[in-house]
């Protein structure tokens, strides 16, 4: 009987490990997979309009969504032509925003290294697909990583990766204590040809599994490879962390590489057991084509396949004709939401969204351009 009860629970054990074998066994990443994920993330319906400038002294960019007591949270960017500072918005539907007020401002002492550039994104939010886009404390604070510099001007100057940190609720504008320094520079000793020029958007996940062997990575853009920094590429590589304030660079080579133009501001989603990479690329099919979103796959968060179908987002209406670029990726509710920024040919700048049923139209539109006045 001993022995009957003994091989039982071992064959239950070899059933439960079988199974759980089974359900987190990772796919080989084929044409069909890639199809099935394009069809589940794909937006055809743009509502428009989400976030837009009261004037034109300003423009928004760059969105990240949470959520928290069944609201929904917003981080995004403002350039009013010194540089870019982080604000927060809210909204209870994910299609009307209100803002609340900043949470990277401007430096007063002309000493900080990021004193007029201040780009964040939220970090080690839950990845899962229709999961609960909570943003996930480390060492008992919320972390953001960010972009900075001391130039003025837009996206000028050399930029370097921040990292930035409250212990205080997200949900409430303050402003984020800062490391005193940054994390990663395009003049550090490790740095390679694609990432030695300027740093651009990041962002930061956790590893559970350790496949890099490290608790945290950080996807980051970057430019480089040539004597005249404005021609250089911008590509996509990574770097690794256990404790979130020192940073190395993952590998000498980049995650996505186009070799020319833009491939950049990776965001990240676990479907299923499957990652997915949102990201943007501007000017490497087609200079004339300008910017679009798309999306890569991976089972192991360094070698990725790219989409090869269909933009997810690209330019098609009035608010977005010039540009419609930079994903943040929800699914609530049975619904995909597609925030992107949309930039028109007047370049005014604001926050869209695409979803992937038909929700209606917003409202909302650009402030009217001043008319141009005519040479004499």
């Amino acid at each position: 009987m001993k022995n009957t009860m003994k091989y039982l629970v071992l064959g239950i054990a070899t059933l439960l490990v079988a199974s759980c074998a089974t359900k987190f066994k990772k796919r080989e990443i084929t044409d069909t997979v890639m199809n099935e994920i394009y069809n589940e993330v794909k937006t055809p319906y743009k509502y428009g309009l989400v976030m837009v400038p009261t004037d034109n002294s300003y423009k928004m960019d760059c969105p990240s969504v949470f959520r928290k007591d069944n609201k929904w949270f917003m981080t995004y960017l403002i350039y009013d032509g010194r540089g870019y500072e982080t604000w927060l918005a809210e909204s209870d539907d994910l299609l009307h925003w209100k803002h609340l007020g900043k949470v990277m401002s401007f430096s007063k002492d002309e000493t900080h290294w990021d004193v007029n550039q201040k780009a964040g994104y939220i970090s080690l939010q839950d990845p899962t697909w229709g999961g609960s886009y909570k943003w996930n404390k480390y060492d008992g604070k919320y972390w953001m990583s960010y972009f900075g510099g001391n130039t003025t001007g837009y996206e000028a100057g050399v930029l370097s990766i921040g990292m930035a940190y409250t212990k205080e609720l997200p949900t409430k504008p303050h402003e984020f204590e800062r490391l005193p320094k940054p994390v990663l520079t395009p003049k550090d000793t490790d740095v390679s040809f694609w990432d030695n020029s300027t740093m651009y958007k990041n962002s930061v996940i956790e590893d559970k599994e350790r496949i890099t062997g490290s608790k945290f990575i950080m996807y980051y853009n970057a430019r480089g490879d040539s004597l005249n920094p404005a021609k250089g590429a911008e590509r996509i590589g990574m770097a690794v962390s256990n404790d979130m304030k020192t940073w190395k660079r993952y590998g000498k080579k980049p995650m996505l590489n186009h070799h020319r133009g833009i491939t950049g501001d990776a965001f990240i989603q676990r479907i299923n057991d499957t990652w997915v990479m949102f990201y943007f690329g501007a000017f490497w099919r087609d200079w004339n084509q300008g910017a679009f979103n798309q999306f890569a796959v991976s089972n192991d968060l360094v070698n990725w396949k790219e989409w090869k179908g269909a933009n997810l987002i690209e330019s098609s209406e009035p608010y977005d004709n010039m540009f419609a670029h930079k994903s943040f990726v929800v699914k609530h509710n049975g619904v995909v939401y597609h925030f992107y920024c949309a930039v028109n040919k007047a370049e005014q700048r604001g926050i869209a969204v695409a979803t992937s049923k038909d929700l209606g139209t917003s409202q909302l539109n650009f402030v009217t351009p001043p008319a141009k006045k005519e040479k004499k």
